[in-house]
């Protein structure tokens, strides 16, 4: 029996090894810590057996409340939702979240075998699954996946273009568990193994990491990215409409670049309703200084019974263009672009000031936009978090795209969270990723997922640099989707379940 079998002591380890998770994520990027972390979790975890599910669901509502706890900014301080509503509202998700690892740990106490099998082996895949699970449920959420912590950074972020992030999930699990391994092996000599295994797992990490899976396809362009800066609770004033065009349209006249992207919905006001004549002054004077437009705009569907959040091309003369080529978002949040279950819901949105909560999705695969000498692949906000639904436009394309309005969340750190995973999309995706947000983070990211150029938050600039197209495509990319490896995951559990259960009948004989 260790000290940490003692309810005063294991309990609060757990709870400090989940408060200290934030840190391993963007801004502090502390990557390195998440397997520290997870492995103490483990060490805990393994030695009281019997608190393993409820332990673990501890665990993740404080690590998931800690790092989500921004909803609560958005639906208190710019929503207006009052804060005893707000708060329970808040701790709902991390709640439900934390049911996935709850469920991992208390599966992983059914198997019954030795020690290093169980957490270096079936864990990682039992966490993995999980982790794709709750990317899908009711839509899905991924934000606070542990391999998000690990993006730019070798040895894991290697993984990212062979197994997409359900495999740096694996990769980060695994090596967390090789860490626990290291800390129970009862002498030196065996203490090497789990440091083996480690090394193994992060020397082909570093191997994949620094293949070129796809290639510069020779044209080079120039964007401007324009940061309005524009506070989330005069957005959609009318009264501010005026000065946001005026700021938009003068950050346009001051851009010189091939290509000029502004943020996701930086004209709040529906397309169609917006006169012709001051769409036409953006399209021309880009056109006048050289550059092709795309601008984040919602509008209505062609058959006007809804409603789009969309990024239009304004590359030629409107004259030309009514019916210009765009990108509609897909993936939509739910709460917040659209109400899951209206009657049982739809009360809440009585007390708060949350415009446009009916969009409609414009599909999957759309066609990337045509922009100078790139073909743009765009995704808006919420959808970065998919990598798997950005796969069909991004073999079409040459460069990746994320238009963003972060103000929702004021100064926390969605944003930079948000940033980790448009790091995470470009590596799996093998192209460079720019990021055009109202307030943060505007950025360029390398197919490396390395941020090679940004804006500060919170202020109103203009990020110019140069990108490179690429070509070609990643065996994450070749699979399609995360389903193929993660069905050789479940396959490998089962496999193992069925060995487990003859393994115990023989030792029974």
């Amino acid at each position: 029996m260790t000290i940490l079998t003692k309810p005063y002591v294991f309990w609060p380890v757990i709870m400090t090894s989940a408060i200290l998770t934030p840190f391993t994520f963007a801004p502090y990027q502390q990557f390195w810590l998440m397997p520290l972390l997870l492995a103490l979790l483990a060490i805990c975890l393994s030695e009281r057996v019997r608190f393993m599910g409820r332990g673990a669901y501890v665990w993740a509502l404080i690590a998931y409340t800690a790092q989500f706890y921004w909803i609560d900014i958005a639906l208190h301080d710019v929503a207006g939702l009052p804060q005893i509503y707000a708060l329970p509202l808040t701790l709902l998700l991390p709640a439900y979240l934390a049911i996935y690892p709850a469920l991992v740990f208390w599966l992983l106490g059914k198997f019954r075998f030795s020690w290093p099998i169980k957490w270096v082996f079936i864990w990682p895949l039992l966490w993995a699954i999980g982790e794709f699970v709750r990317e899908r449920v009711f839509t899905g959420f991924g934000w606070g996946a542990v391999g998000y912590s690990q993006m730019a950074h070798m040895p894991l972020a290697g993984y990212a273009p062979v197994g997409g992030i359900l495999l740096v999930n694996w990769a980060t699990i695994f090596s967390a568990g090789c860490l626990a391994w290291f800390w129970f092996a009862p002498t030196w000599k065996k203490r090497l193994i789990p440091l083996l295994f480690l090394l193994v797992v992060s020397g082909i990490g570093s191997i994949l990491w620094h293949i070129n899976f796809t290639h510069p396809d020779g044209t080079k362009a120039t964007v401007a990215l324009p940061q309005g800066n524009i506070a989330q609770s005069i957005k959609w004033d009318e009264a501010s409409l005026q000065p946001t065009l005026q700021r938009y349209f003068d950050q346009v006249a001051q851009s010189h670049a091939d290509i000029i992207i502004l943020p996701e919905t930086a004209i709040p006001v529906m397309r169609q309703d917006i006169p012709d004549f001051i769409l036409a002054q953006f399209s021309q004077q880009a056109i006048q200084n050289g550059a092709a437009l795309a601008m984040g705009i919602p509008q209505y569907t062609q058959d006007g019974t809804g409603y789009q959040n969309a990024v239009i091309n304004l590359s030629l003369s409107w004259a030309n263009q009514h019916d210009s080529a765009f990108y509609a978002k897909n993936h939509l949040v739910p709460f917040g672009e659209y109400i899951p279950l209206p009657k049982i819901t739809g009360w809440i949105y009585q007390t708060m000031d949350m415009p446009l909560t009916g969009f409609s999705g414009g599909g999957r695969g759309q066609t990337p936009l045509s922009l100078a000498n790139q073909q743009v692949a765009f995704n808006i906000c919420y959808e970065d978090g998919f990598g798997d639904e950005l796969i069909a436009s991004a073999k079409k394309s040459s460069l990746l795209a994320n238009v963003s309005n972060m103000a929702w969340y004021g100064h926390s750190h969605a944003m930079y969270q948000q940033l980790q995973q448009s790091q995470a999309r470009a590596l799996e995706l093998g192209r460079y990723m720019v990021r055009a947000t109202n307030n943060g983070v505007t950025a360029i990211i390398n197919p490396k997922g390395q941020v090679i150029a940004t804006l500060a938050p919170d202020t109103t600039a203009i990020l110019q640099g140069t990108v490179q197209g690429y070509h070609g495509s990643t065996p994450y990319m070749w699979l399609g989707s995360s389903w193929p490896i993660a069905i050789f995951m479940v396959i490998l559990l089962i496999l193992s379940c069925i060995y487990g259960y003859r393994y115990s009948k023989i030792r029974q004989v």
